[in-house]
């Protein structure tokens, strides 16, 4: 009895071993922002977004299960860049996406590369990433600079505002749109009369707006985001700059940004956005789903990290692996279809080819509801709006 014994005991934990050798691994995905700094309120939300594509894919994908890691990165590249190795070396993290603020973005986008292993952008701006910093294994997927400083400034330049102020945050973000929007102006006939540059998570924007109100220029041009952003717009009505016949434009707003800052004082702004929760019914059923996880107004970023985890997660299953190119390779043959995005196409250099809208805010009279925010000025294409490939100095494109 006690050789049966010990043989049964010997088989059932071969038996438990064998369950385990063969339960498949999860595939990962991390998430990673500056979820307490000066972005928090922009970016609060993403985490549930990615979910919900998750939930989507039934949780699954090739046989694995599915799990999301979020991280903060605090803005800080040698935080972002810890986190990323750790990540994709001990946790086995497959993809990376969120990754809000230039500097923190191109340090990550450096450990991808040494790994190739797939970072997709969705928050930072600079258009680095599809230039000289471009990757076979990266993809920059809401916005970017070029798109940013084109649809508005030239739509401003061409209608005889000619002379340009730019309030610069002093990082890579604001370095590159203030680059982009140049760029454009002078295109159009336009001059950049004067440039001051503030630093990250400024709170007194006062000498910096009184530079901008001494120069005259038609436009004060704001080339910074989130609080910062918002702090610079209050500031500014406080000195009654508009009212001075000058006229205050935000390079790089967002929904959120407009809640923040309330109607009364964001209205007129005009600004662009890869999507609106009130822009068709399909923006209106994700929003309502979206809600009853988080109850907050998702923004383009925040849509971006659904759009871009579900994009990735039916490349992987197309390709039957998550090996960084096989996956690449199928996220480029596919076309973008979600609800911020028609017909989309992944370029070589990375970049996301989709409409972009322009947007006023309304006037606290035209608006039904606090989340009814903006009316639709003009979509613009994706081939009008982006960078064209051949001008980016992307090493992977060839000319």
């Amino acid at each position: 009895m006690r050789k049966i014994l010990v043989a049964g005991l010997a088989l059932a934990s071969l038996a438990v071993g064998s369950a385990w050798a063969q339960a498949p691994a999860p595939l990962r995905i991390g998430v990673i922002g500056g979820f307490t700094g000066v972005f928090s309120d922009l970016i609060g939300g993403e985490v549930e977004a990615a979910q919900m594509a998750v939930d989507e894919m039934g949780g699954k994908v090739l046989g694995r299960p599915i799990e999301i890691l979020s991280a903060d990165h605090q803005n800080k590249p040698d935080i972002g860049v810890a986190i990323a190795r750790k990540w994709y070396d001990v946790d086995g993290v497959s993809m990376i996406t969120g990754i809000d603020t230039s500097s923190v973005a191109l340090a990550v986008r450096k450990i991808a590369q040494e790994r190739s292993k797939i970072d997709i952008h969705t928050v930072a701006g600079t258009v680095d990433l599809t230039g000289p910093a471009c990757s076979a294994t990266g993809a920059h997927w809401v916005y970017d600079t070029y798109a940013l400083a084109r649809v508005v400034g030239s739509a401003l330049a061409k209608a005889g505002d000619d002379t340009w102020f730019l309030l610069t945050a002093d990082y890579a973000f604001g370095h590159a749109i203030e680059r982009d929007l140049t760029a454009v102006v002078t295109a159009n006939g336009g001059k950049i009369v004067g440039t001051v540059k503030h630093p990250l998570s400024t709170q007194d924007f006062s000498s910096f707006l009184l530079q901008a109100q001494a120069s005259k220029a038609k436009i004060i041009a704001l080339a910074n985001g989130g609080a910062d952003s918002v702090n610079s717009i209050k500031q500014a009505n406080e000195f009654a700059i508009g009212k001075g016949g000058q006229k205050l434009v935000t390079l790089v707003n967002f929904a959120t940004d407009v809640q923040a800052m309330t109607l009364p004082l964001a209205q007129g702004l005009i600004l662009t956005e890869a999507f609106y929760w009130d822009l068709n019914d399909e923006t209106r059923a994700w929003t309502a789903k979206f809600r009853k996880r988080k109850d907050k107004l998702p923004n383009m970023v925040i849509a971006g990290a659904y759009s871009a985890t579900l994009h990735y997660l039916k490349a992987v299953q197309a390709a039957g692996t998550d090996d960084a190119k096989a996956v690449m390779a199928k996220m480029r043959e596919l076309p973008v279809n979600d609800m911020m995005t028609r017909n989309g196409k992944l370029r070589e250099d990375g970049r996301l080819v989709r409409d972009m809208h322009v947007f006023q805010v309304k006037t606290p009279a035209e608006s039904r509801s606090k989340d009814d925010l903006y009316k639709l000025i003009t979509t613009v294409p994706g081939d009008q709006a982006y960078r064209p490939m051949k001008d980016g100095n992307c090493p992977l494109v060839k000319n």
